[in-house]
């Protein structure tokens, strides 16, 4: 049985090109005997609960998030969560209740999202819906998206306008490491997909930080304002949000700057080297690198990314040779042709983004310049993680 009087609370999605408030997500509470309210969201996860209970608590809300998202401003959006399981249980081409309900709301579908909540359900019976809600101009939204392998194919299924990083995957992603990686890497992928993104969960400035590192459209989250019974001023949280995305560009233009700091030292050092590597001298003519304490090692490449020299390491006293790799070829490493196309048309230092090393599992920073009209390539490796201000942008 429930307890408590059903209400639709609203929590801002903040615009990241405006700082205003550019819709809302609607969640259900329960009103309790001592004026509190609780999230019916366990209710819809305990199986001892009757579907056709769940399913009239659903409609209420929803009905209850319509009737009060009429007083929002023209230009907002509302996002209601959809659960497929109950699109499931309807006969092919069957009225959909949901659409039923918005036409006697008054609202525009356009300014309608519809949160698909999980991977579950009847998934042709689930595309079908989608096809007629888009019909109408609704858009869709993939819930906790990352969560797992079935969210994959249901981006490719359903094509969604939107799509919501999973909020445990998004906080763990923005303290670093390999999470960070796949959080990126999915964000490129809705980018590619012409989708927008949402960060939810974003709770502090380096959550903050890391959704606009992954280009969110939005963003979601107890940092900005949790979820209310009233619908907040669209202007209400602009200034501060401006204020946080002025530290976050200031701090990503003191990381370019460091960035063509090092630039400069590497191209200083590329100079120095280029005589020792074009005449083959002895390790004890190379010169001491004690301005680079991230160098990882030095080698040569011919043009098709075939190493030809050994790697040459530096243990902090002496320069050693290491003829591992000797004769591997590095072209299979995303960064390899951009540096050889950048290297090859400017003829002058360049330098990959980060990235992991399959092989030694760090991250790292690879400079390249040509030599011999073009036919050698000199690259030095460097340990990101010990870059100023660099570890961050490895995740």
């Amino acid at each position: 049985m429930l307890q408590g009087q059903p209400a639709a609370f609203f929590q801002p999605f903040i615009d990241t090109a405006t700082g205003r408030i550019a819709g809302v997500e609607a969640l259900g509470r329960l009103r309790q005997a001592d004026g509190s309210h609780a999230s019916v969201g366990p209710l819809f996860a305990d199986p001892s609960l009757a579907t056709g209970d769940l399913l009239q608590l659903d409609r209420v809300l929803r009905d209850d998030a319509l009737r009060r998202f009429a007083a929002a401003p023209d230009d907002w959006f509302l996002s209601l969560n959809l659960s497929p399981l109950w699109i499931s249980q309807l006969e092919p081409g069957a009225n959909l209740p949901s659409l039923s309900q918005l036409e006697r709301s008054g609202i525009a579908p356009h300014r309608i999202v519809y949160e698909i909540t999980e991977a579950a359900g009847d998934l042709p019976r689930l595309i079908e819906a989608v096809a007629r809600y888009r019909a109408m101009g609704i858009r869709i939204a993939i819930d906790d998206f990352g969560s797992g392998y079935s969210q994959l194919d249901r981006v490719f299924d359903l094509q969604p306008d939107i799509l919501k990083l999973d909020m445990r995957l998004f906080q763990a992603a923005a303290r670093g490491g390999p999470r960070g990686d796949a959080v990126k890497a999915l964000a490129q992928m809705a980018e590619r997909t012409g989708c927008w993104l949402i960060a939810e969960g974003v709770e502090t400035e380096a959550e903050l930080d890391f959704a606009l590192e992954c280009g969110a459209r939005y963003v979601q989250g107890f940092l900005f304002a949790e979820a209310t019974a009233e619908l907040a001023a669209s202007e209400q949280y602009r200034e501060r949000f401006a204020a946080l995305r002025t530290r976050f560009v200031d701090a990503k233009l003191a990381q370019q700057t460091r960035m063509l700091e090092l630039r400069q030292r590497l191209a200083d050092f590329m100079l120095r080297l280029k005589p020792w590597a074009e005449l083959g001298g002895p390790l004890s003519a190379l010169p001491d690198p004690h301005e680079f304490p991230s160098l990882l090692r030095i080698y040569q490449c011919d043009r098709s990314g075939t190493q030809i020299t050994p790697n040459l390491e530096w243990n902090g006293m002496f320069w050693r040779e290491n003829r591992r790799y000797l004769n591997h070829n590095w072209s299979w490493r995303p960064y390899f042709y951009a540096l050889l196309a950048e290297g090859w048309n400017e003829r002058r230092l360049t330098l990959s983004t980060v990235y992991r090393d399959a092989t030694t599992n760090q991250y790292c920073l690879t400079a390249s310049q040509f030599m011999e009209s073009g036919q050698r390539l000199l690259l030095i490796d460097l340990d990101a993680s010990l870059l100023p201000g660099f570890a961050s942008e490895g995740g």
